[in-house]
């Protein structure tokens, strides 16, 4: 008899909870000002993202083509499955001081999950998530990007 009760119960839960889910469903099909889908590809030139949506890794350049990137690794670190590949050079500045800088941020954007664990780690703030999310291309390699830009320096008082 404890059998056919839990049996009963378990039906009763399920329909509920669909009826539950249906109704919400009824209520944004009645509520038509409140659409929430969005027509992709038809409305790409007015498509408004999330402001927390993660695409993908960026470095941050200025205007003078420097960036806040100091080769640290934390990010290359923090990474779960190797996205990130830092390699650095030793520059010696003029008062005769060797430091470590960066010499290429390579990004494999085919292997990140998006988890931004990347972000969180960097103390200087020189990498963020992107909005873009369009990354369909016929050859793989495109997918692994150089993040720092061709001639950039570390920017004038980031340690």
């Amino acid at each position: 008899m404890a059998f056919l009760r839990t049996y009963l119960s378990d039906i009763y839960h399920g329909a509920r909870s669909l009826l539950k889910g249906m109704k919400l469903t009824g209520y944004y099909f009645t509520h038509r000002k409140e659409i929430i889908t969005q027509q992709y590809p038809d409305n790409k030139a007015e498509m408004k993202l999330p402001e927390r949506f993660r695409g993908e890794v960026v470095m941050l350049h200025d205007e003078n083509n420097e960036h806040a990137c100091t080769g640290c690794t934390a990010c290359e670190l923090a990474c779960p499955n190797g996205t990130i590949k830092i390699i650095t050079k030793i520059e010696t500045s003029p008062d005769g001081k060797k430091k470590k800088a960066l010499d290429t941020f390579i990004y494999h954007l085919e292997l990140c999950t998006m988890c931004n664990l990347c972000i969180q780690a960097c103390p200087t703030d020189a990498i963020k998530m992107a909005q873009n999310f369009e990354h369909s291309v016929y050859d793989r390699s495109q997918l692994t990007k150089n993040l720092n830009k061709p001639g950039s320096k570390i920017r004038e008082g980031v340690e």
